[in-house]
């Protein structure tokens, strides 16, 4: 007997989001640069609140986040009650397009902007448009005239990724002034704490009612495998984006693990600092063998090379030596290769192995 069973309309469009490759078939040891992993992990303390946890699992978690909206308030000089939490900030840009776009709505973001904005967009109906960005840097001149009566979210990453750059404050509060007064703008801080002094847009937010910042602990903090990130806005988009949460989003372990991570600013201080100066370091070791990448901001660069066949045939070569990058041709930049900022070995053994690939000598400056 046929079946009738069909999904809503657009479901069927949408590409199957691609995480991160963990493993190579044949290389027994490899070093993930793939995802954009703090490579030192979460600190000792957030460890022992999770394990900690584990006492409870047979009790329900509570479903208002106080604690942990509380924690993180404490940290950022942020008001608890606009905080809303979700299962990684993935799942807070889900609620804002469930809960603002739909049928015969569209929903911007930049060209090379992070996929879940256009996956999102179209679980909800909604019809996703790509501003251009220029020179991989988000233009705020083409979001604003991409924007008509129909623009609902206008998504920002920033810094963004996969390309590691960002936009200064006046260019921010240009962009939000200027969008259409039905639309919100969202700034999208996965990667904000690793710029030194950077609110990722909380000042704003508190001078205007059409931003809201979306955050994650699965970054510096080190929780990627625990799903965990939140968001601060308006009081009033706050409480919509409630209504559309499910009241158990989150575990006791999950809350309990973030907030012993973010009442230690220590360790993210530390880590921030490391990243900085093996970022840089590789940076100028890749551009020394010609593989240029832009001034990056967050815990990744984008290697850019001659061509797609050479980015692809450097992937294939440090998947050889035990190193995983990621190709980001799903992001229409086929001749680069995004690499996470391991630690300093890592960072050594990446520019080692371009410099294999390319068939430099790389002693005198590696």
């Amino acid at each position: 007997m046929a079946t009738k069973i069909q999904p809503q309309p657009g479901i069927l469009d949408i590409d199957i989001y691609v995480s991160g490759k963990a493993g190579v078939d044949g290389v027994s040891e490899v070093i993930k640069l793939s995802s954009n992993e703090n490579p030192y992990g979460p600190a000792d303390a957030v460890q022992k609140a999770f394990r900690d946890a584990s006492h409870q699992l047979h009790r329900y978690p509570s479903t208002d986040h106080l604690p942990l909206r509380q924690a993180i308030a404490a940290a950022h000089d942020l008001d608890a009650d606009r905080i809303i939490c979700g299962a990684g900030s993935d799942e807070i840009i889900t609620f804002l397009c469930q809960a603002y776009a739909g049928v015969n709505d569209e929903v911007l973001f930049t060209e090379h902007g992070f996929s879940m904005y256009r996956i999102s967009a179209q679980a909800a109906g909604a019809t996703p448009v790509e501003a251009r960005e220029r020179e991989r840097v988000t233009d705020v001149d083409a979001l604003l005239a991409a924007c008509t009566d129909k623009t609902r979210l206008v998504f920002i990453a920033n810094p963004n990724n996969p390309t590691g750059t960002m936009i200064g404050g006046n260019e921010i509060c240009r962009l939000a002034d200027g969008i259409p007064p039905q639309a919100i703008l969202v700034l999208d801080g996965a990667y904000a704490e690793y710029v030194q002094g950077f609110d990722g847009g909380a000042a704003l937010i508190e001078a205007r009612q059409n931003v809201v910042m979306t955050r994650t602990f699965s970054k510096i903090y080190g929780l990627g495998g625990l799903r965990i990130g939140w968001g601060y806005g308006p009081k009033s988009v706050i409480d919509v984006l409630n209504r559309v949460r499910g009241p158990f989003n989150l575990s006791e372990s999950q809350m309990a693990a973030a907030i012993a991570a973010v009442q230690d600013q220590d360790y993210i201080n530390m880590c921030r600092d490391k990243n900085t100066g093996n970022r840089a370091w590789l940076a100028d070791a890749l551009a020394k063998l010609g593989v240029p990448s832009d001034t990056s901001t967050a815990n990744f660069i984008l290697a850019r090379f001659r061509s797609e066949k050479e980015a692809v045939e450097c992937d294939a070569y440090l998947k050889s030596q035990g190193l995983i990058v990621r190709l980001v041709k799903g992001y229409k930049l086929p001749n680069c290769l995004r690499i996470t900022v391991g630690d300093e070995a890592s960072c050594r053994r990446v520019a080692h192995a371009v410099a294999g690939f390319l068939g430099v000598n790389d002693d005198a400056n590696i």
